[in-house]
């Protein structure tokens, strides 16, 4: 699966997700964060620690993820449906270990209120820095009407 993102003005961003199982989708623009995509951070975190049953791996398998849009119009299906309520509980553990590992990557808190127990050991965060800081440095250097490609299953691994 290629996951294409790309770089627009004013802080934003679009995703085009091609050769996965079921239709090529796209994510419209959207604010791209303080430092990368979350959508990025996910593929770069999953592909990291080997998650593939998470938000990328469920994509690549064609579940259906709100904000997505078929890239040509035809019949509305419900199978990306069933993909995801089959591996919902993984996706959701999976956004729990790429949203720690990035707030160990920029510093953020990780103790005190509202953090809870960590998701991942510090071993496991580890293994998640160099990618963060490549997958950074690629999408710093992407000019704005550029895209940064993300091969599901080859980058990054």
């Amino acid at each position: 699966m290629e996951i294409a993102f790309g770089k627009l003005t004013d802080d934003r961003h679009e995703i085009v997700v091609r050769d996965r199982e079921g239709p090529d989708v796209r994510l419209p623009p959207r604010p791209t964060g303080p430092s990368l995509p979350h959508d990025l951070v996910h593929a770069v975190v999953e592909s990291a620690l080997g998650i593939d049953d998470g938000f990328w791996g469920a994509t690549a398998r064609g579940a259906t993820f709100e904000g997505f849009e078929r890239i040509e119009p035809g019949r509305h299906r419900r199978s990306g449906l069933k993909v995801l309520r089959r591996g919902g509980d993984a996706v959701m553990a999976a956004e729990l270990c790429v949203n720690w590992a990035y707030r160990v990557w920029r510093g953020l808190p990780t103790e005190g209120r509202g953090t809870g127990r960590p998701p991942l050991s510090p071993d496991r965060v580890a293994l998640t820095t160099a990618p963060l800081d490549a997958a950074a440095a690629r999408w710093k250097g992407v000019p704005e009407g550029g895209e940064l490609v993300w091969r599901w299953g080859a980058d990054g691994r």
